[in-house]
């Protein structure tokens, strides 16, 4: 019956289709207009139907498909019709007997789910992996097998555009200056890499790519925007979904997604527990040079970590429909996260014949704790797409981190071994207030204007302390600050877009005011910073044909320093190797230009974008001696060993240019290809000049260098037999030059098999992450007394087995968003 019921279906489709095709045009025409929503969601419906069949003669004479904004439009002869108007499981309704003689507008036609179709009539079309348009990349996390059980950052590493590097950084055509949005808010995490790797990826609906983003949205960000869409249930009931996940290196995740929606109300909730292990390895090779060249000392140090994490998150909230035209959202976000992290390094040192070891046991224990609390109010107007948003978000995060630093020699040394501790406590406060308003006028036009503020306080706690002989711990001076770091952002915007016949244009303008203080309580040294700016922002399409377009945009963005880049002490895990920010760090500006092209054919989506970008006051890390020393006893002998920092500082000017390209490609029905590739030249100017501690000797280092890398990713699903699904991604990260070295190329490949169960209620799926063992970061570091090569490996391969439930919710159930969700809450530029 099932079976029936289906081939009826997509055979009333088809023909349907197959009849508007060959429809000749014959006198005169008039053009038919109108929206199909979801009466049930006041969501749009793409692909329904809407059918003119003549009262004379019975037949369908016209007809059209909606959009992906439930809009429609077609040509007819006049006359008069019996309109149809059908979509898949909903009720189909009908327009008696209506005279058509010039152009018409149907007005919104709202259908009714039919609840008795839902539960009978399977989907089998899934949607892409990745949904390729004009303005943005949008990632379906449900369709991709191999992420199963993971995590955000797996999720981030497998979207089109964006790399996730060995620490969790995450970026977008090659530039770290990104921005990550949850829901269309920043991420109230302290450590968003850290964050990322704590959100199960079952949690995750979809991942937005905006590489050029207009006014609307938060100027932050030199690269552009990521938003990651959590998932909430939209269909009437009550429905959800379980997913328990097992794995080796131990990962046991259970995640759970309930939804219970009337015409009243729409509760929504997620809850997740996560119990894994992590398991990361690193290696350093490095040569301390004399100033001809040649090697006086060399050291190797191998380091094992084990990065044990226990946590929850939970999200329950409430869609409140006061009355038709009035939302009022209500949402608490919690999450916690235990962790505990031994970690274990030698050092042999190599010097004139003497060698020794050094051992090092850092055990680290981390609490994390997060709670916000979101609300929103929308109110829509009479007019289609006359809103009014307001929304505000209030977070708390306390991080609290402690460590115990064992170290011990054995070999050619007199060394005495030692121990110190390291505290690390931040607790951060973040209020959001936003408002948005988006006007419709005419039928091709439309004004947003609204205001954003941002009011973050963080204040952050480190020591450093030494275990003296009488058994206390000392406090160490030279690694220990507390900084409280306040930001005060206020936000106005304002943007137009109209469109003439084939032209679209979209013009913005954001104002941002700053108002940052860095207060290092330690030393009392105050500072503040206070700067605000213009962010305008232009987009232009040109649609050639229905099935291709053209887009020149232009926008101007700003990266300001997070407080790891500013904290002068944050970090402590080894003595000859430290990273320190820096508080006289200033934001860098881009300037970024975009030219984009999309075109469809029957079984092929293609889109390429070239870009350029010019950063002022650009900031990157840096290596360097600080001056300083580590005093080692090899055979009564002192041996000195410098002090390496790494620290971030701002540089002349950047020029970022390329071009990349993205594919779907469906060859067969049983066979779909998703491709991204991507081309960068930077070129680098600027300098730096620094003073080493205790010699007072002034060094200068020219950072001028020209660079060019690429990235590429595949994917493949086949449907094997018995409706196995077989997903393979593969992704390599060519090698690239900087003005200290060069980090190395990377090949990397994920696979996944997939099987549905019990009717299509429940999947079962296996996916090995990092098949090859080979997701790494190498790179190799030469500097002025410095020759050094490292690997770093945050995560060995990972297997995992995932079962999936759903009740009275279809696999391919589709979940629309709603327009204009995300940040900024403005509406969609029209056309």
């Amino acid at each position: 019956m099932k079976s029936i019921k289906l081939f009826l279906t997509f055979g009333l489709l088809l023909s349907s289709l197959f009849i508007f095709s060959q429809q000749k045009p014959e006198g005169k025409k008039v053009k038919v207009t109108g929206k199909i929503v979801d009466k049930g969601t006041n969501q749009p419906l793409e692909y329904s139907t809407i059918s003119l069949v003549n009262t004379t003669t019975n037949k369908v004479t016209s007809g059209g498909i909606t959009d992906s904004k439930g809009d429609f439009s077609f040509d007819s002869a006049p006359g008069t019709f019996n309109i149809k108007v059908e979509f898949i499981s909903f009720k189909s309704t009908e327009i008696k007997a209506k005279t058509i003689t010039s152009d018409t507008n149907l007005g919104t036609i709202s259908l009714v789910s039919d609840a008795t179709q839902l539960n009978e009539v399977v989907i089998k079309t899934e949607k892409s992996n990745v949904e390729i348009k004009l303005d943005k990349k949008i990632y379906n996390v449900g369709q991709d097998m191999t992420v199963k059980g993971g995590t955000a950052s797996d999720v981030l590493d497998n979207v089109p555009s964006v790399t996730v590097d060995g620490d969790g950084n995450v970026s977008l055509r090659g530039n770290d200056n990104v921005k990550i949005l949850i829901d269309g808010r920043p991420s109230n995490a302290i450590n968003i890499a850290d964050a990322l790797r704590n959100i199960p990826a079952d949690a995750l609906d979809k991942i937005e790519v905006i590489t050029n983003p207009s006014a609307r949205y938060d100027a932050e960000g030199g690269a552009g925007i990521i938003n990651i869409v959590l998932k909430k249930g939209k269909t009437n009931g009550l429905n959800g979904t379980f997913i328990a996940t097992t794995g080796t290196p131990k990962n046991n995740t259970i995640v759970g997604n309930l939804n219970y929606k009337t015409d009243e109300f729409n509760l929504f909730s997620t809850l997740g527990y996560t119990n894994n292990n992590s398991p990361g390895v690193s290696y350093t090779n490095s040569n301390y040079l004399n100033s001809d060249g040649s090697i006086y000392k060399n050291i190797v140090e191998n380091t094992d970590r084990q990065r044990a994490r226990e946590g929850m998150n939970y999200t329950i909230g409430v869609d409140w429909f006061l009355d038709k035209s009035l939302t009022w959202t209500n949402a608490i976000n919690y999450r916690k996260n235990d962790g505990k992290s031994p970690e274990t390094s030698s050092l042999l040192n190599s010097e004139a014949g003497s060698n020794f070891n050094q051992f090092r046991f850092n055990d680290q224990f981390t609490a994390t704790r997060n709670v916000e609390y979101v609300t929103n109010f929308t109110k829509k107007f009479k007019k289609d797409g006359h809103k009014l948003t307001v929304d505000a978000t209030v977070s708390r995060e306390n991080d609290n981190d402690s460590s115990q630093i064992n170290t011990s020699y054995s070999g050619n040394t007199d060394a005495i071994g030692y121990t110190q501790s390291t505290k690390n406590f931040q607790e951060e406060n973040k209020k959001l207030i936003q408002t948005d308003y988006v006007l419709p006028i005419g039928k091709q036009s439309q004004f947003e204007a609204g205001y954003r503020g941002n009011f973050n306080d963080l204040l952050t706690d480190y020591n450093v302390s030494d275990l003296d002989n009488s058994g206390n711990f000392i406090s160490n001076p030279n690694f220990t600050n507390k900084l409280d770091y306040k930001e005060r952002i206020n936000a106005l915007y304002t943007q137009f877009g109209t469109k003439i016949s084939k032209f679209s244009v979209l013009l913005g303008m954001r104002w941002e005011d700053s108002n940052i203080d860095i207060n290092l309580l330690t030393t009392n040294s105050f500072n503040n910073k206070k700067y605000n700016n213009f962010f305008p922002s232009a987009f232009f399409t040109y649609e050639i044909n229905d099935n291709s377009s053209l887009s020149l945009n232009y926008s101007k963005r700003i990266s300001r320093p997070r407080s790891r880049f500013i904290n002068p002490f944050s970090n402590y895990t080894s003595n000859i190797n430290i990273f320190q920010g820096n508080p006289d760090i200033n934001p860098s500006f881009t300037d970024a230009f975009d030219l984009g092209y999309l075109t469809k054919w029957k079984k092929i989506t293609f889109s390429t974008s070239a870009y350029f970008n010019k950063t002022k006051n650009v900031f990157q890390f840096i290596r360097r001696p600080n001056g300083e020393t580590v005093t080692t006893i090899v055979n009564g002998v002192p041996v000195e060993t410098p002090v390496i920092l790494t620290t971030p500082v701002n540089l002349s000017d950047e020029y970022r240019y390329g071009f990349e390209f993205n594919i779907n490609y469906s060859p067969y029905k049983w066979w779909k290809l998703n491709s991204n590739f991507n081309f960068f030249q930077n070129n680098t100017r600027g300098s730096f000049t620094y003073t080493l501690a205790n010699s007072n000797t002034v060094v200068y280092q020219n950072f001028d260098n020209n660079a060019s890398s690429w990235f590429a990713r595949i994917s493949s699903k086949v449907t094997l037999p018995y409706k196995i699904d077989w997903q393979t991604n593969g992704t390599y990260n060519a090698p690239q030059k900087n003005a200290q070295g060069s980090s190395l190329g990377v090949l990397s490949a994920n696979l996944a098999f997939s099987k549905d169960l019990l009717k299509d209620k429940a999947t079962l799926s296996l996916n090995v992450n990092d098949v090859f063992n080979s997701r790494k970061r190498i790179s190799q570091t030469t500097i002025p007394g410095l020759d050094s090569y490292s690997e770093m490996q945050w995560r060995k391969r990972q297997i995992n087995l995932s079962f999936t439930y759903r009740f009275n919710k279809q696999k391919s159930e589709k979940e629309k968003q709603p327009k204009g969700e995300g940040d900024g809450g403005g509406g969609d530029f029209p056309g």
